[in-house]
């Protein structure tokens, strides 16, 4: 039985296999197509592997055809096609096996299909053979562009690099079978970048054609094209885009603008002040745009910093300028780059330079004076008017003012308006041995410009004070003394100050007729004193006088004379000083002046401060008032009566004496009465002077009505006095209630002219109750 297959096309070509015969029973042998195509007949099938062009437009397009060599052509055979894409991309005509493609295909979707086929008796149903698989491959066409995959692309390379430098590799990918025909193979060119840039066609690296300056143009956008098939006609191609970006390198140096800066300057600025700013521009950016100023100035008056955030130079002053010494000044300024690197070293061969011309401002400035300070001397005892010495300050500007001088808070130096200095007091060394002065000059024409020295005045000494003891010497001798003892060493000051060191000369003065003691000089500035003769008498002669004669080594030389007391005591037999001392009285025993001025201000402080106590103390006691300025919502009336302790019951209540008026209206005949008897009782205990006492209720009276922190209320305040010896005894009226009410009251008739009006009105009222 005889199978045939037959291919329609095969990348555009038409082929015709032939048929290939083998029966049953025979062996399965492969053949090799010329075309490349291998076909395996067995068991009676002969497939193969099928192509199929991707992208055809045909709605049923024809593959090839598959048959049996059993089939004799009855149309009792039925074909089957099986596998994926069966039915659905592939489908077969069953009866003739012919196999149609009914979609397109797309070869970078899906490249092959693996199908299976089948014949089946439509008499039996049976399968005549078994399965026989094959393959469909889909051939690919250039339907693909290439593709740039990594866009987009950014390159940095650094300016002024040389020809071949390399910048970046592009790459673009073609979808296309690489191994069909050239429709994957692409080539690289330039379509826009030249003459800085070119590309290698295979590679697709771009490279550097032509130096480039940064600051010219600082970016490049270069446009690549990927054609593929290599270039032939027909071909497709993609395009991509470039940033390549100029890195800065220190190819300029910086540049003053200006060939000349003019500054200004007072003669007042202070050192380290800022005068002006000068500016250099550098076209890179950066580090390599940092720079260092320098300045070349003879004068050393000027310096320049960096300010490294704007890249100025700051000219400072660096000492102090004087117009009148010089009122301008010109420098030179340099500028260049802080680091090069050394390849670049031939852009900066040469530093830039400016020059500043600095003028000097005139201003008003103090006096000066020719001396930081001065330093007079002038001797001790020189009198009024003595000359000690001239300063002198000058008016800097050139006006040349006069200068006045004066002399701050001094009372014993003065000074004219030469600076001449002189005394207006007597100066005294062992006072004051140095004098520091404030000299001030003040401008004529300008008084609030003025300056101050110091003036140092040394008082030279002259010898004009004698020696003396150097300390109180407290010499005893003892009764049992014998001739020759030493009782006293002394020694002597001088409060002269002397070239050499200080020389004193000791002797017994020779008016004294006193044989008793003699002295001995020990050339060291200190004498001792020693007896002339045995045995003393305390009840004789119980102190001695000894005049001392001391002199000193200056020019004059000076003598003092100075008194030793020497006391007697009784000694014992040792003729221990000790103990002879001890027998003393306290005052000779060493209680100094200055000690008993101590002991008598601290007695007098101790009574001044008894005394202030007992002062306070009568003072509380003198106060007849004390409840004035407390608080009078309640009144507390502090009486000095004698209550009639508990059996006491009539005594009065704070609450009628808040409402005097109600209490007056509600006061029974027999209250009034015990009034009276109480009121009369107590005229009788005034004292000595009822004119003084009467003078004191009003007085009293008075400051109740004029007090504005008296209470709102009525209230009754009774005044009393009681005279020493009062015969009344207790001044209380809670007796007055054993009074009967037949009280007579005729006795009031009986106290004067002054207790008319009130015997008039209680005579009145006991007529009436009668």
């Amino acid at each position: 039985m005889n199978c045939c297959l037959l291919l329609p096309f095969m990348l555009g070509i038409p082929l015709l296999l032939p048929c290939l015969i083998a029966t049953e029973n025979s062996k399965t042998e492969e053949v090799k197509h010329p075309a490349g195509s291998h076909l395996r007949v067995r068991r009676g099938w002969m497939w193969n592997q099928f192509f199929v062009p991707e992208e055809m437009n045909k709605t049923r397009h024809h593959i090839g055809q598959l048959r049996s060599d059993l089939d004799n052509g009855n149309n009792s055979f039925q074909y089957k096609l099986l596998g994926a894409g069966a039915g659905s991309i592939f489908v077969i005509d069953e009866r003739t096996g012919d196999i149609y493609a009914v979609q397109k295909l797309d070869r970078e979707e899906r490249s092959l299909y693996t199908l299976r086929a089948q014949v089946i008796d439509t008499t039996t149903g049976r399968a005549m053979e078994p399965e026989s698989e094959f393959v469909i491959r889909v051939s690919d066409i250039n339907d693909n562009e290439p593709k740039f995959l990594d866009e987009p692309y950014e390159a940095i390379v650094p300016e002024m690099s040389p020809e071949g430098t390399f910048v970046i590799q592009v790459t673009a990918s073609d979808a296309d079978d690489p191994s069909s025909g050239n429709n994957a193979r692409l080539l690289y060119s330039l379509r826009q970048g030249q003459p800085y840039f070119s590309i290698e066609p295979t590679t697709g690296v771009i490279r550097i054609s032509s130096k480039m300056d940064r600051e010219l143009q600082d970016e490049y956008w270069v446009i690549i094209q990927a054609k593929d098939m290599i270039g032939l006609p027909g071909a497709l191609s993609g395009t991509t885009s470039v940033l390549i970006k100029l890195s800065d390198v220190n190819d300029n140096k910086p540049i003053f603008k200006d060939s000349l800066y003019r500054l200004t300057v007072s003669e007042s600025a202070s050192v380290g002040m800022s005068i002006g700013k000068i500016m250099a521009y550098d076209n890179d950016i950066g580090e390599n745009a940092e720079m260092d100023y320098s300045i070349e100035d003879d004068s050393k008056t000027f310096d320049v910093i960096t300010n490294n955030e704007t890249q100025e130079g700051i000219i400072i002053l660096k000492k102090r300028v004087d117009f009148e010494h010089q009122n301008h000044y010109r420098i030179r300024a340099k500028v260049k780059n802080r680091r090069v690197d050394e390849q670049l070293r031939k852009y900066h061969t040469e530093a830039s330079t400016t020059f500043i011309k600095i003028q000097v401002e005139d201003v008003d400035e103090p006096p000066v004076f020719l001396l930081p300070y001065y330093l007079f001397e002038i001797f001790e005892g020189s009198p009024y008017g003595s000359f000690v010495g001239t300063v002198s300050a000058t008016d800097p500007d050139q006006r040349k003012s006069p200068i006045r001088y004066s002399i701050t808070r001094s009372k014993v130096f003065s000074i004219d308006d030469n600076g001449t200095v002189f005394t207006t007091n007597p100066l005294d060394r062992e006072i004051s041995a140095w004098y520091n002065l404030s000299v001030t000059a003040t401008e004529k024409y300008s008084i609030e410009q003025s300056s101050a020295v110091p003036v140092y005045v040394q008082v030279l000494d002259i010898n004009d004070h004698a020696p003396e003891f150097s300390e109180y010497y407290e010499t005893y001798v003892c009764e049992n003394a014998v001739s020759g003892q030493v009782i006293q060493t002394i020694s002597a000051v001088d409060r002269d100050e002397s070239i050499e060191d200080h020389h004193f000369y000791f002797n017994v003065s020779v008016v004294e007729n006193n044989s008793s003691f003699t002295i001995i000089d020990n050339q060291d500035n200190t004498a001792v004193i020693l007896t002339n003769r045995t045995g003393f008498s305390l009840q004789e002669e119980p102190v001695f006088y000894v005049s001392i004669l001391i002199a000193d080594n200056g020019i004059p030389s000076l003598t003092s004379t100075n008194t030793l007391t020497i006391h007697v005591c009784a000694c014992d037999d040792t003729g221990s000083t000790q103990t002879c001392n001890n027998k003393d009285l306290m005052l000779s025993m060493g209680f100094k002046t200055e000690v008993i001025i101590a002991i008598l201000i601290c007695i007098m402080i101790i009574c001044g401060f008894i005394f202030l106590n007992l002062g306070l103390k009568q003072r509380r006691k003198q106060t007849l008032f004390p409840e004035k300025g407390e608080d009078f919502r309640e009144n507390i009336f502090r009486y000095d009566d004698e209550g009639g302790g508990e059996e006491d019951t009539e005594a009065f209540d704070i609450v009628e004496l808040q409402g005097g008026t109600v209490m007056r209206e509600r006061k029974t005949r027999r209250a009034t009465r015990v009034e009276i008897r109480s009121l009369y009782r107590q005229s009788l205990q005034v004292g000595p002077d009822s004119a003084v006492f009467r003078k004191f209720i009003l007085e009293k009276l008075e400051e109740a009505n004029t007090d504005p922190c008296a209470p709102p209320f009525d209230s009754l305040q009774t005044y009393a006095f009681e005279g020493t010896g009062s015969l009344a005894g207790s001044l209380s009226s809670l007796g007055s209630a054993v009074f009967d009410e037949d009280e007579n009251y005729d006795y009031v008739n009986e106290l004067g002219p002054r207790f008319k009006r009130l015997a008039c009105m209680f005579g009145s009222a006991m007529q009436s109750n009668n």
